[in-house]
């Protein structure tokens, strides 16, 4: 009688046959599409305005800033030029929110115009194949 290992493990060194199937992608749903780029989309907003945040309190932690200012300050003669006069976070942030945002609405039309111009397409090239295989 054999045990259990004995018998996984004959079961194990059994060669499965390998399957192979070719699919052919002849259309591409245009709401799926649409609904699928705003998700993408809506996730880089918050990756843009996160990074930004971050990215700003570890100049501002480091002393970054503070050198850039001594740096502009020697190299102008004066005491007066700070980068605070030039960019500060609030606006900073309410600038990639808006950049964000336009890229939002731009990436999720140009998503819905190309699975539109996908199924027109494909009419006349029959569409995409992709050939899968299990083993």
């Amino acid at each position: 009688m054999t045990s259990v290992a004995e018998k996984l493990a004959k079961k194990s060194t059994r060669k499965t046959a390998s399957k192979q199937v070719r699919l052919r992608l002849v259309h591409v749903d245009f709401w799926s599409a649409v609904k699928l780029a705003l998700l993408v989309s809506a996730c880089g907003v918050v990756v843009a305005l996160v990074t930004v945040a971050l990215l700003w309190t570890v100049l501002v932690q480091t002393g970054v800033f503070d050198s850039v200012n001594s740096l502009l300050n020697d190299v102008s003669g004066t005491e007066t030029v700070s980068i605070s006069n030039f960019v500060e976070f609030g606006p900073l942030m309410v600038a990639v929110a808006v950049v964000s945002l336009l890229n939002l609405v731009a990436f999720t039309a140009l998503t819905a115009v190309a699975a539109f111009f996908y199924n027109l397409s494909v009419k006349i090239t029959g569409g995409l194949v992709f050939g899968f295989t299990n083993s």
